[in-house]
């Protein structure tokens, strides 16, 4: 996997300040997600290209398309236990899928007219979904919401098991830009180029995403 790097601040330039949004590296036909392991699960599921040894299927895991969300949480591959950072091509096929089972994480009175309808769907869902708030490259936290997706059950187990493309361990690189940015800031920041994901009209009401049409 070639992950396609870009000046951060030309890419600030050209994302929504606000609202939710899905910012990802996408083309034609995949998408690429992140998530950041100690090192026996993420070198074991970079070299294996799917996820096992002690990566546990029996509790929820969250994927995240946008990178800096990611370095925010994982706090840029130094928090223990987050060293790894890896990079997931996935199928757009599935991973469009996985937004259209998604149940959020708190109650959206306008997809459920009441809690408990909503305490069901949780309860059935392989699916969470939750907006948190996107943070710059120093952790900032920013106006735009980001997204993550927590899967668990059968849908978690085609997941780790058979639908990754490609598993990559982009750690190094990780490492390599936040040098870069703390050596020169901002404008010497290079990210993965990620643009706004287009989802069709009803996932993205489902979703409450801003500026669908």
């Amino acid at each position: 996997m070639s992950l396609f790097l870009q000046s951060y601040l030309a890419q600030q330039a050209h994302w929504p300040r606000e609202g939710r949004h899905i910012l990802a590296q996408f083309d034609e036909e995949t998408i690429v997600v992140y998530q950041a392991y100690r090192p026996t699960i993420g070198h074991d599921a970079a070299r294996h290209g799917h996820f096992g040894g002690e990566f546990s299927f029996s509790r929820m895991s969250w994927i995240k398309p946008n990178f800096l969300w990611m370095m925010y949480r994982s706090g840029w591959g130094m928090k223990e236990g987050q060293e790894v950072t890896l990079a997931v091509r996935l199928r757009r096929t599935f991973f469009d899928s996985l937004l259209a089972q998604a149940v959020g994480s708190t109650w959206n009175h306008d997809r459920y007219e009441t809690e408990d309808e909503w305490s069901r769907a949780v309860a059935i869902s392989d699916v969470r979904l939750q907006w948190d708030p996107d943070h710059g490259p120093a952790g900032d936290k920013l106006e735009r919401r980001a997204i993550q997706l927590g899967l668990r059950g059968e849908t978690l187990a085609a997941y780790g098991k058979h639908e990754p493309l490609e598993i990559v361990d982009v750690s190094a690189m990780v490492a390599e830009q936040h040098g870069r940015w703390k050596a020169g800031g901002d404008a010497a920041l290079q990210t993965p180029r990620e643009r706004v994901y287009p989802v069709e009209p009803a996932i993205a009401r489902q979703l409450r995403l801003d500026g669908w049409k």
